[in-house]
């Protein structure tokens, strides 16, 4: 045990120990997060310089891209000095500071995502008023929702870590400052952080699943309500992309939050990890643009 006044770092857990391995990893991992801020830049830009982009689900799309940059920023940077440096120390500060956010972030992209799929569920299920219901006015209050909740999510686990005396020891199993894993480290109540665990899961899965959910079973049903098969294939090809971007990002959040420790090793968690942290901001400019028409126009536009 160590008290909280004698905690001045922790040591993160790296990939690989083998230096050739290291070089390659900090070449993939750069190449990785380049081509995520990249891409997602190219995509803000392309919504913020195209007018008839300028409507409410191009707004949540480009505060995605945003969101996505700084989420990746949270982490990555991080990673590649540890391995530039080949140390693995992150002080107390700096590791609360990268897990606020993180959890930040995460909620962030978790909130835009269900409000993305809200906005879907208005233009095909109602689309005579969707211009009064996903108002310029409502999409502000909407962002603004999003933020506050993540900042309370965000506050909440930090204070946890804050009233905790001591912690197990100062080894953490992950390649950032993992909430759960400074959690299970921290000698606090473990009730309350279960109670943390699962409120941080129904905010951040439970709830915007079921929205999610509702949302594409009411689409799906006024989808095939529809007549012509031409018509059924433009509908649904308007939601495609959102709902890749979300079976990617809480097929593995959700997978590495709520596992137990015993179905994930550390290495398997850090993999997950990664999945969602570095590959999910990484792969969205993608999803979005190669399957949007107006976005890939707009983009070679800007590019050519």
């Amino acid at each position: 045990m160590q008290n909280l006044t004698h905690v001045s770092e922790f040591q993160l857990m790296g990939f690989s120990d083998d230096p050739v391995l290291q070089l390659v990893l900090f070449g993939i991992f750069l190449s990785m997060y380049l081509i995520t801020v990249l891409g997602n830049l190219l995509l803000i830009l392309a919504v913020s310089s195209d007018p008839h982009l300028h409507t409410p689900m191009y707004f949540f799309l480009s505060n995605l891209s945003f969101n996505d940059i700084c989420f990746t920023s949270t982490t990555v940077p991080k990673m590649i000095v540890d391995i530039l440096t080949h140390s693995r120390v992150i002080s107390y500060v700096g590791c609360l500071t990268q897990m606020s956010l993180y959890v930040l972030f995460v909620c962030m992209d978790d909130m835009l995502l269900t409000v993305m799929a809200y906005d879907r569920f208005v233009a095909i299920c109602q689309p005579l008023h969707y211009a009064v219901t996903v108002s310029a006015h409502r999409c502000a209050l909407l962002l603004l929702a999003s933020v506050f909740l993540s900042l309370v999510e965000s506050q909440l686990h930090n204070s946890i870590v804050l009233l905790s005396a001591c912690f197990k020891h100062m080894e953490i199993a992950n390649f950032f400052c993992d909430p759960s894993q400074l959690l299970s480290l921290s000698c606090s109540d473990p009730l309350l952080n279960i109670m943390v665990t699962y409120i941080s899961g129904a905010i951040l899965g439970i709830f915007p699943i079921l929205g999610i959910f509702f949302s594409y079973y009411k689409i799906i049903s006024s989808v095939l309500k529809i007549p012509s098969s031409e018509g059924r294939y433009k509908a649904f090809s308007t939601c495609s992309s959102h709902l890749s971007a979300v079976c990617l990002f809480y097929g593995t959040g959700l997978g590495v939050y709520l596992g137990s420790d015993v179905s994930y090793s550390p290495s398997n968690r850090m993999v997950a990890c990664l999945m969602y942290t570095v590959v999910c901001p990484m792969l969205n400019p993608f999803i979005y643009s190669l399957r949007n028409r107006d976005i890939s126009s707009t983009l070679k536009s800007i590019l050519i």
